[in-house]
């Protein structure tokens, strides 16, 4: 008979490529459950009446607190106390919808910035900093050029000293609990090519690394550095996992020898930063990852979070676990939308069974929807249900 574990312990077992006493199951986004917890504590709760594996997350925040990052968990980002924000609305003939209009003022030139005010706008007249929103509607985004590159560096400054404060507040906390019930502790997310994202938009940048390859060195440059920043705080929490985002670097964006020269350098940075502060680092990456895998081992990834086998452009299960076994843990397998919002439960079921025989031998396997559940209707709950029925059933490490 296994020995038993604790969820943290089961995880880091995970983490270390090791057998654990069953496959652990942490849903990497669950915002069908989040949207109905007042407290980060009352959603780790919920999770953990659920048989799940649910980790602590810093820093902590209130839950349904408006942010104008959302889309960029972690500290606050801050603008320099100089900076003046401007914002207006408007008509213009030969656009569909209405323009939103920004300015940011600051001390070294102003950035302006025109979206489009789509039917399923979420934020009224506002235009939030840092945003998936962003990308598809904007009309001119926020940098273009160069000389957008001095005003900008206003917009990035590092954690204030109130912003240190609440975390380490919070991460007494935060630790006081995963503690009392055994769990993982996490912390991120650090985003440098998707910021950069939202603030040129994807194709622009592409073209930018292309035809303006010094200009784009220099933008990920500030943004890596104003990371590091925000992870050094996050990493001074004693986390056990931290976390960077990577839904726009992926090889469906860059081929591998833009990776290499424009990601790969902050990514692999960040990974000693991480092992230096005794943490183990996990990277975000749901499609476009087969050419990149080799990559992710040279950088010295802990955990590729997101393998998707139904939306992840390319993804091969099999040969995912064959070329990442033993060195990247693999936190997935199950897709989200397609499997678990709109299938079956047999479907899930299945799904489950084959993530599990396919990754979970010899160890280093989180089982997870990838990358979000989001729908709240009564069957995406029946599949959840399926889906946690189908592992208690085969979690036990296939041989």
């Amino acid at each position: 008979m296994r020995q038993k574990f604790s969820s943290r312990e089961r995880m880091l077992a995970a983490l270390n490529h090791q057998e654990a006493d069953y496959v652990p199951c942490c849903f990497m986004i669950f915002a069908a459950l989040r949207s109905q917890c007042r407290t980060q504590f009352e959603f780790v709760e919920r999770q953990l009446a659920l048989g799940l594996d649910a980790t602590v997350d810093l820093p902590l925040t209130t839950l349904q607190a408006p942010s104008d990052h959302a889309d960029l968990h972690g500290l606050p980002v801050r603008f320099h106390p100089q900076v003046e924000v401007k914002e207006w609305w408007g008509e213009q003939a030969g656009e569909r919808y209405p323009l939103l209009y920004k300015e940011y003022v600051t001390p070294a030139g102003t950035l302006r910035t025109e979206v489009r005010q789509t039917d399923d706008w979420p934020y009224g007249n506002h235009v939030p900093f840092l945003d998936d929103y962003l990308i598809p509607r904007s009309r001119k985004f926020l940098v273009t050029a160069r000389g957008d590159l001095p005003p900008l560096r206003y917009l990035f400054t590092p954690p204030s000293a109130e912003d240190l404060r609440t975390f380490r507040e919070g991460t007494r906390q935060a630790r006081d609990f995963a503690a009392r019930h055994g769990l993982l502790v996490t912390g991120g997310w650090g985003s440098v090519a998707d910021t950069a994202c939202w603030l040129c938009g994807i194709p622009n940048l592409l073209l930018l690394a292309i035809d303006e390859s010094d200009f784009v060195e220099e933008l990920l440059t500030l943004l890596a550095a104003w990371n590091r920043q925000r992870m050094e705080v996050i990493l001074e929490g004693g986390v056990d996992l931290f976390i960077r985002r990577g839904w726009y670097e992926t090889a469906d964006f860059w081929s591998p020898h833009l990776y290499r020269r424009f990601i790969f350098p902050s990514l692999q940075q960040e990974a000693e930063l991480a092992h230096q502060a005794g943490a183990k680092f996990g990277y975000i990456m749901t499609t476009g990852v087969m050419p990149l895998l080799d990559l992710f081992v040279e950088a010295g990834v802990d955990v590729l979070i997101g393998i998707d086998p139904v939306q992840g452009k390319g993804t091969d299960l099999p040969a995912v676990k064959q070329k990442l076994g033993g060195k990247v843990c693999l936190w997935g397998g199950v897709n989200g939308f397609l499997t678990v919002e709109r299938g079956t439960p047999a479907q899930v079921r299945e799904a489950v069974h084959y993530a599990i025989a396919t990754l979970a031998p010899g160890g280093g396997f989180i089982l997870s929807p990838v990358d979000n559940v989001r729908d709240t209707s009564q069957r995406t709950w029946e599949n959840v249900r399926a889906l946690l029925e189908a592992w208690r059933e085969v979690r036990e490490y296939p041989v």
